[in-house]
């Protein structure tokens, strides 16, 4: 067993970790945004965390729905019928394409929001163009993560690594010239943050394109060798799939955002910790989540191959090992988190209410972990609406209610603190609908898998 313990061990992190170098500067876009502007004022901090929240929403609601494309190239994988998979991914792409159009339009339309947030004038005025700016590249996110869904399917995983690396290279250069000014170019502030962000996913697009085109291992499965009609009923095959997991991507990233919004009522200082707080915490996800991308690909090619008893194991391997990093990552958030707080800001003010919510993050770790690897696994069984479900239940039934309880307390709700516990309450409602998630989840894979193995052994009989 233990052999076989590091055997699965070994596949899931030969996908995971170029996925995870991915990710780390995917989310290093957003870091350097935010480390470049608290260094610049307040006002540009407080914009580029209110703009981001916005955009965290819709882009991570997209990202969900292209997940669709991994369990089903996957799956066909391990099936080994990849004569399947240029035809799935033409369509993903006219999928990816009217997803990421839709999208634009909605993270425009959603600046509505900060009219009634009460905020300084000038604030206001940054994060709404932050916004309308940084949405000229959710169309080319949306396909360069229907293509990122496919390479992964085949087990390549390091032009992941590699063209999100260049695309955090170009977004740190770009928001060095664009935020403070530099060489002429405009003093754009956070305004900056936001062009370098947009046009950084257009170049990620084109480099993906140009890398799939190029490199032989995809010559056997490449999907642009001709032109191809949309074919609505094949998309909404996808869709029905990746929108429930799209939606469990809003439940979750939106109470994490409505949090930020609802935190601005208490001042730019507030903004600023959460923000912070927040952005680590994201940066630090990025392991489990990496896992986890790593185990809807391997649950999905164990599942196309007819192994439902390895699917189980594959599954719950995975959940073993981000257990294992989420101790050590509570660990490390909670010995450094003024020095975290102190690498985003000078400001001693915000450096202090971002080392206390720093450590209430340090306490959901093992739940989000384990909630993240969980609805992973479950989506390589193209199960996606129970864990819908249970996501909108433990952050829109628990989560909020009980951080707007503690946050804001309300003079009629009876149990609510005698004073607002203000970001920290938010966070403390945080922590109790994660693990409300990853109960459920855990049991609901536990079922799931026990009931598939059950279902294989009689049908075998």
């Amino acid at each position: 067993m233990k052999t076989t313990i590091l055997t699965e061990l070994g596949k899931l992190w030969q996908i995971a970790w170029p996925v995870l170098i991915g990710q780390l500067a995917t989310v290093g876009m957003s870091v350097a945004d935010v480390a470049m502007t608290g260094h610049l004022s307040a006002q540009d901090l407080a914009a580029v965390a209110l703009g981001a929240s916005l955009w965290s929403i819709v882009l991570v609601t997209v990202m969900g729905i292209m997940i669709a494309i991994n369990a089903v190239v996957a799956h066909e994988v391990g099936a080994g019928a990849f004569d399947k998979i240029p035809h799935i991914m033409r369509q993903s792409m006219w999928m990816a394409f009217g997803v990421g159009i839709i999208a634009c339009a909605l993270l425009n339309m959603s600046t509505i929001v900060f009219d009634y947030l009460q905020l300084e004038t000038l604030v206001q005025q940054k994060a709404t163009q932050f916004v309308r700016v940084i949405s000229i590249g959710m169309p080319a996110f949306a396909m360069y993560r229907a293509l990122y869904s496919y390479t992964t399917s085949l087990n390549e995983t390091k032009p992941v690594m590699m063209i999100a690396l260049l695309g955090l290279a170009f977004n740190v250069v770009v928001n060095y010239l664009f935020i403070y000014g530099k060489f002429g170019l405009p003093h754009l502030g956070s305004t900056g943050c936001a062009l370098a962000t947009g046009i950084a996913m257009w170049l990620m697009l084109g480099a993906m394109l140009w890398w799939t085109h190029r490199a032989p291992v995809y010559q056997q499965t490449f999907p642009f060798t001709h032109r191809e009609a949309p074919k609505w009923s094949e998309i909404r095959s996808m869709l029905k799939i990746g929108l429930p997991i799209g939606v469990t991507y809003f439940a979750e990233v939106s109470a994490f955002c409505a949090v930020g919004l609802l935190v601005a009522r208490f001042g730019v200082i507030a903004i600023s910790a959460n923000q912070i707080a927040l952005n680590f915490s994201s940066l630090i996800f990025m392991v489990p989540m990496s896992l986890g991308i790593a185990l809807t690909t391997r649950v999905s090619q164990t599942l196309g191959e007819g192994n439902v008893v390895h699917a189980r194991f594959v599954s719950w391997t995975g959940v073993g090992i981000a257990l294992v990093f989420a101790v050590i990552s509570a660990s490390f958030m909670t010995l450094m988190r003024y020095q975290v707080a102190a690498a985003y800001t000078s400001d001693p003010a915000v450096q202090e209410v971002a080392a206390n919510l720093l450590l209430l993050a340090a306490i959901f770790q093992l739940s989000d972990a384990a909630q993240v690897t969980f609805s992973c696994a479950l989506r390589g069984y193209k199960v996606t609406r129970i864990p819908m479900l249970i996501h909108i239940m433990a952050f829109y039934g628990f989560a909020l209610p009980i951080g707007l309880t503690l946050g804001l307390a309300p003079a009629w709700v009876p149990w609510a603190p005698s004073k607002p516990m203000e970001a920290s309450g938010f966070w403390i409602g945080l922590v109790l609908g994660l693990t409300v998630a990853a109960i459920l989840l855990g049991l609901f894979l536990h079922r799931l898998s026990s009931t598939r193995i059950a279902y294989h052994l009689n049908s075998t009989e």
